[in-house]
């Protein structure tokens, strides 16, 4: 089996992707659903001003953060990935949130591997920086900015991704469902040219 660099979005990816919805409806006093978060910007979600969102980010953001619930089997997959590859998770986090995120990553007793809070969902440098194999990533656009950069990409399912893939995009639905496509394609060589993760 070949060594894959393995890049690993957080919030969306590893955790449940509506962990924020909770605070944000009380806080906003609104009944929004897991259902009707079919956009990834929270604002436009909520249907409030960007600049209203911040200040509720800037008050709550860490105590949102550290409550994050995991995504099912997130743990179990990639202590066993880890062994055999290498784990890098890529966040557009801002800096501020580095030490919270730490300690989230304590709590959940996940596997070791570096941790780039960006503060940008722009991950394009950082992927090619770390010689990226796979990216396992929620949002969209991201997803597509890497896959026309030529990264292979794992779009974890969510109510607001659920646009047309693009070639080196590929929609997975668990993580059991991320386990099966790296197995796969750690059978070829990282540099082989394939249509979709099989």
């Amino acid at each position: 089996m070949n060594r894959l660099n393995i890049c690993v979005d957080i919030d969306g990816t590893l955790t449940e992707p509506y962990y924020w919805l909770d605070k944000a409806n009380n806080y906003f006093k609104t009944n929004i659903e897991p259902k009707h978060v079919t956009q990834y910007d929270i604002h436009e979600v909520i249907g409030i001003c960007r600049e209203d969102y911040l200040n509720f980010y800037k008050q709550y953001g860490e105590e949102i953060h550290l409550s994050a619930k995991l995504r099912n089997d997130a743990r179990d997959v990639l202590e066993r990935i880890e062994k055999n590859n290498n784990i890098y998770y890529v966040t557009a986090r801002e800096a501020r949130m580095q030490d919270v995120t730490n300690k989230w990553f304590e709590r959940n007793d996940l596997p070791n591997g570096r941790l780039f809070l960006l503060g940008s969902h722009y991950k394009v440098e950082k992927a090619k920086e770390l010689n990226c194999h796979i990216f396992i990533e929620d949002r969209y656009e991201n997803a597509i900015q890497l896959a026309l950069a030529g990264f292979h990409v794992l779009l974890i399912d969510c109510e607001y991704n659920r646009q047309p893939l693009i070639y080196g995009i590929t929609r997975v639905f668990s993580w059991k469902d991320v386990y099966k496509k790296i197995i796969n394609y750690s059978q070829y060589k990282p540099n082989k040219d394939m249509e979709e993760i099989a």
